[in-house]
């Protein structure tokens, strides 16, 4: 796992966009794996500047979303589709024809669904670089705490503490969905590169047992260790509870020259 800490989300942000950029730049179809939340929205940001400075192309480029609340329809406000749009969709050159979610409508079997999901990942020829942010109790995904370390696609019950978290995104009288379609974890680790993104204090301890801690379901993003190719990019609060950052830093200084010299991926 390669730790690399930044002075500020913005860093991150950037430092992100550059992964994504080399990957686009680099294949000639390359396949993503997008997240929502608050933390990628700053990497779309600089992913749009980048298309905006004619720096960047998303028209050859296929990707899949990590979630989607069941049920929901993609035209509301709340639903992931939605956001993908206002967020990146609607600002570059992507066919949204090639853009996924791992939807379930109303009468649909999630099960049916989430086999659905993982067939259109495999035909898309599997995911280059998957984006994830992490939640307070550990979750890639909505891949909560308990999760099977082998689990594909499917329907997840999201754990109060998730729900109490996305509140603020949820009017008062506004129907919050419990229920959302999920990639699993062995799904995630399928990707070829995963690229995690955390920032500030609340997200602390989730970092330190997914980067430190024991090997366990309890806390779903440690499956992380396991990945040959995993990045994870925090902002100083986030790393506040890990110890040994100079070695993080000293690391990530001699990655740069490597980086540099034969790019960031060894396999495009």
């Amino acid at each position: 796992m390669q730790v690399i800490i930044f002075d500020d989300a913005q860093q991150i942000a950037e430092s992100a966009a550059e992964w994504v950029a080399e990957l686009i730049n680099k294949k000639s179809n390359p396949v993503l794996g997008l997240a929502t939340g608050s933390t990628p929205i700053s990497l779309y940001q600089e992913l749009v500047k980048k298309y905006k400075a004619g720096e960047l192309s998303f028209s050859n480029t296929t990707s899949f979303n990590l979630d989607e609340y069941l049920g929901i329809n993609e035209k509301n406000e709340q639903s992931y589709r939605h956001f993908m749009n206002e967020n990146l969709f609607d600002h570059v050159d992507i066919n949204k024809y090639k853009t996924f979610l791992p939807t379930c409508n109303q009468g649909e079997n999630p099960r049916e669904q989430g086999l659905d999901y993982e067939d259109k990942i495999a035909q898309a020829g599997g995911i280059d670089l998957q984006i994830l942010g992490i939640g307070a109790n550990g979750h890639i995904g909505f891949n909560e705490p308990t999760s099977s370390l082998a689990s594909r696609t499917r329907i997840k019950t999201l754990t109060q503490q998730t729900l109490d978290d996305n509140s603020r995104l949820f009017a008062a009288d506004e129907f919050q969905p419990t229920l959302a379609m999920t990639m699993g974890i062995a799904t995630i680790l399928d990707a070829r590169y995963v690229l995690l993104m955390a920032t500030g204090k609340n997200k602390a301890k989730a970092v330190k047992a997914m980067v430190t801690g024991p090997l366990s379901a309890v806390c779903p993003a440690s499956s992380l260790q396991l990945h040959e190719n995993a990045i994870v990019l925090l902002d100083k609060e986030a790393a506040s509870e890990l110890e040994d950052q100079d070695y993080y830093v000293w690391a990530d200084k001699q990655n740069v020259k490597i980086n540099q010299e034969f790019g960031l991926y060894h396999n495009y």
